[in-house]
This record gives structure tokens, sequence and C-alpha cells, in this order.
């Protein structure tokens, strides 16, 4: 898995990454949608690539895409593959040695945060910060299930208002409550060409 700073065309979305919760949460909702966006995701003959677990919504998502015959790569550590959460239907299953080398985003045209936990939000700012940097120009997207991004988007707001991070960088991050809507910002996305470090003077 090389070249992540290889583009395609922004407009042929060929394969998405999901990065979520290996938890259901507490919501019936959370779970829902994750199967929705998976099932969104072939029907328009756009592949999966995910985490590669059965559980949680990493599991839903990628069953959602199976249901309608789409592709399905998962990427998971090998000490993961132990512990037998690995789904067994996908259409590849991709065995790395560590979490540092499960990028999951070189093998795809986008990205897409689900709910999740911790790990959910270290893959979302890694691929926020690297656009940043401008190491890929890929859109970055967040379906927003009830809310549950509201708090994390205002501590973003916050940053732009104490000026820690310019709007520009801020409108990177795509958001909707709906699925259709957000892979249609994803395929329209223009990243920014403005270089990340702030002059205070100017801004």
């Amino acid at each position: 898995m090389d070249g992540f700073q290889l583009e395609r065309d922004r407009n042929n979305m060929k394969r998405i990454t999901v990065f979520c919760g290996s938890s259901n949460g507490n919501e019936n909702s959370f779970r829902l949608n994750a199967e929705m966006l998976g099932k969104q995701l072939a029907k328009q003959h756009i592949g999966l690539v995910y985490g590669g677990a059965k559980v949680g919504l990493m599991g839903a998502v990628a069953d959602g895409a199976l249901k309608e015959r789409g592709e399905v790569i998962g990427v998971l550590p090998n000490f993961l593959r132990s512990k037998e959460i690995a789904h067994s239907g996908l259409s590849e299953l991709i065995l790395v040695e560590s979490m540092h080398e499960r990028k999951m985003h070189e093998l795809s045209d986008g990205i897409i945060a689900l709910p999740g936990g911790f790990g959910t939000m270290e893959e979302l700012f890694e691929m926020l910060t690297w656009a940043q940097l401008g190491l890929h120009k890929k859109p970055i997207g967040i379906l927003n299930v009830n809310g549950f991004y509201d708090p994390l988007l205002t501590m973003i707001g916050t940053m732009v208002e104490k000026g820690f991070l310019k709007e520009v960088n801020e409108s990177m991050l795509l958001v909707s409550d709906n699925i259709d809507d957000l892979l249609h910002q994803m395929k329209n996305y223009d990243p920014p060409t403005v270089p990340k470090w702030i002059d205070p003077e100017t801004t």
C-alpha cells in the first residue's frame, strides 16, 4: 500500500475509506446509518475500505455494502485477527503487522467518519492534518448521525475563533447528516490551496 499522494479524479470516486467504531453505541440509529452508508456506497459502485472487523459499526457498514454486492476491502492488524473479530465475507482482507501500517486511506479516494471512539478520532484528525499540510487532497466527510459530532464541530469553530485554525482549513471537513448529500459534497470537493502556516499579522 503506497502512493497516498497519488490523487485520482475527484469526480470519479472508486473507493471510500470509512472510519467508525468497533462498538454499536447506545442508539439504534448509529448502526442503521452505518449499514445504510455501506448499501449506498455499493449502489453507487463505490468500493468500501474499512478496518476489517465484523463487530460494531465496522461490521454494519461492511454488511450493508456486501448485501448490495459491493466491493469491501478490510485492513486488519494481525494481532486483532487473533481475537477472531475479522469479517469472513469480505472481497479482500489485507493483514498488516501493526496499527501504524493500517493506512486504509491509501486505497481510497475519500474518507468518511461515522460515530466512534478514540481510534476513529485519531484516524479522522490524521487525515485532516495531512490534508492541511498538503500531503493529500482527498475529501474528508463526517456523517453526523443524530448530532454525534456537534460538540467536536463546536470545538473546531473555537480553534478558528481563537486563531489556531484558518477558516479555509475548517472548510476541508465536509459535514452532513444525510448520506446522499455528504457523497455529493465529496464528489464536488475542491481542496484549498493555501499554506498551513498562520501569519498572525494577516489573520
